[in-house]
């Protein structure tokens, strides 16, 4: 699973990934969480904000 979110809500999701995710056991899986260099709608051509 691959979700980009704004900065703001990065912890907000991050948190609600662990509640609904986490069972203790081996195998519940990892965050990675990564910069998102540039956005570009293939369609448009446009780019980062106006791509949103």
């Amino acid at each position: 699973m691959e979700i980009v979110v704004e900065d703001d809500q990065l912890d907000m999701v991050v948190d609600k990934i662990i509640a609904a995710a986490r069972t203790g056991e081996i195998g519940d899986g990892k965050i990675f969480v990564a910069p998102v260099e540039q956005i570009i709608r293939i369609r448009t051509g446009e780019k980062n904000q106006e791509a949103i």
